[in-house]
């Protein structure tokens, strides 16, 4: 008997914590009830100045651009290097999602070291090496403690000049893609996607960023060789150094290192810019069986310099690319009909999209994209009240900050920047262009790039289940999976 009443009594500490805690959290519930809270939150301080980056700036004889941003800090140093030129925008029609192969085999092997050798002498500076692609380029970054900053210098050149491209890593990186094609084809946002690219930049590069089974299964080391010597080049990329070095080492290193970079041939044609109106879609892509509708609506948008680009990312970040955004607010703290929304800007080199949406239940489908087209039109037709203005600028110029406080966050943004089209001082300029925002122009870019009757609709769904509630906003043209 007491070998069978052992085990309980184990559990009587428990059960006796358990019950004090419980008690704890009811007197806590209790006090917390009797706390009166001030009518007013307190006012907010006043804003910190922005302290802008000193940007050493020099161009080697080969043509690469070297930007060094000294910051005290931890013993760290930072390093992007950027390819103007060979990201999605210079994939072939063919060959879509090319970039994004080229760009993560970069790292599994040199013509000195294998993928894991890489790794390794990496992890041994105690940093790291990688590479991803953009519309308008691919960006390496590596970092390393400031006392490896010159091994990590010559390993960054090293992936960036010397990629092997084994076979057996090429191989290996075509099956991992297609397996993730096969897993994200079923996946109604990857369709969403593909579809509302399409129907904003039609046949232009921007609008085929996706792989496709045929693309992949096309890719051989030779063809990546060839790839890659025809988009790396000095004379179209840039590398930025931030950290704890001086700008007189970061350049000694970056001499040593690239200096005896050489172009292969002529330099690639400039991306011609796609157009700035398109013909208004609507698509229903058929999703038997789901229980919810994937919406998506857009339109083309602004290249990342054009002279309003500032006024239209404060009317994004109004209308939709904040948790306290209209849409949101709108379709998921009021209407309960999605998880989240969001609308807004994308801007590239040459050009840009409008994008929105959302996923909603079946029965809500039609409601959520008159919401939609509510807000939109209130955005270009309705001056934004003075509170709001000042909350999203405020919300908008800390993030901003916040964020350039990290070494690496300052070296990938002005790479970015200089990838889309941006100067180097835009790092600093970017928040008192925010302040000068007047309500007006925020009107007149809502007019001028939210009018929801300039937007293509792309909705996958169960067309059993919402194709009578489409029928209110046109005519649509469905797709069968």
């Amino acid at each position: 008997m007491n070998k069978l009443l052992n085990p309980l009594s184990k559990l009587r500490p428990t059960l006796l914590c358990a019950a004090l805690l419980s008690t704890t959290l009811l007197a806590a519930t209790a006090q917390a009830a009797t706390v009166k809270f001030p009518a007013e939150l307190p006012p907010f301080g006043q804003d910190k100045p922005l302290t802008v980056p000193k940007i050493t700036q020099q161009t080697l004889p080969n043509g690469l651009q070297v930007w060094v941003v000294p910051k005290q800090g931890v013993p760290r140093v930072d390093f992007v290097l950027a390819l103007r030129g060979a990201g999605y925008g210079a994939d072939a029609a063919s060959e879509p999602g090319r970039a994004k192969l080229l760009a993560g085999l970069l790292t599994e092997g040199t013509a000195q070291r294998s993928s894991r050798q890489i790794a390794e002498a990496a992890q041994g500076m105690g940093g790291g090496v990688g590479a991803s692609a953009s519309n308008d380029g691919i960006s390496l970054n590596a970092n390393a403690l400031a006392s490896h900053a010159e091994g990590m210098m010559k390993l960054l050149a090293e992936v960036a000049r010397q990629p092997a491209f084994p076979d057996a890593e090429v191989q290996l990186a075509k099956a991992n893609a297609l397996q993730g094609l096969k897993v994200s084809s079923g996946q109604p946002a990857f369709r969403a996607a593909k579809a509302l690219n399409q129907a904003i930049y039609g046949d232009h590069a921007y609008g085929r960023t996706q792989e496709t089974e045929a693309s992949i299964n096309a890719v051989s080391a030779t063809a990546l060789r060839a790839e890659h010597a025809r988009r790396f080049r000095p004379d179209h990329a840039l590398l930025v150094v931030t950290g704890r070095i001086t700008p007189e080492a970061a350049l000694k290193l970056a001499r040593e290192a690239f200096g005896d970079w050489k172009a292969d041939g002529p330099p690639l044609p400039e991306l011609a810019a796609p157009p700035a109106q398109r013909p208004v879609q609507r698509l229903l892509l058929e999703r038997p069986g789901s229980v919810q509708s994937t919406l998506r609506l857009g339109r083309p948008g602004m290249a990342a310099s054009g002279d309003e680009q500032v006024a239209l990312r404060l009317t994004s970040t109004i209308l939709g690319t904040g948790f306290s955004s209209r849409v949101n607010t709108n379709l998921r703290e009021e209407k309960g009909y999605t998880y989240g929304a969001r609308a807004g800007a994308q801007s590239w080199r040459v050009g840009g999209a409008i994008t929105g949406g959302a996923d909603v239940r079946n029965e809500v489908t039609g409601a959520a994209m008159t919401e939609y087209l509510k807000e939109y039109r209130r955005i270009g037709s309705e001056p934004v009240p003075e509170a709001e203005m000042a909350m999203n600028k405020r919300y908008m110029a800390g993030s901003y900050l916040v964020s350039t406080q990290l070494q690496g966050a300052v070296a990938g943004q002005l790479a970015n920047n200089w990838l889309i089209g941006l100067p180097a001082d835009f790092l600093g300029k970017f928040v008192p262009a925010l302040q000068k925002v007047s309500a007006a122009e925020v009107q007149a870019m809502g007019k001028k790039y939210f009018n929801p009757d300039e937007q293509s609709w792309v909705v996958v769904g169960d067309p059993e289940k919402i194709a009578e509630q489409l029928k209110a906003f046109g005519e649509f043209k469905s797709y069968k999976p």
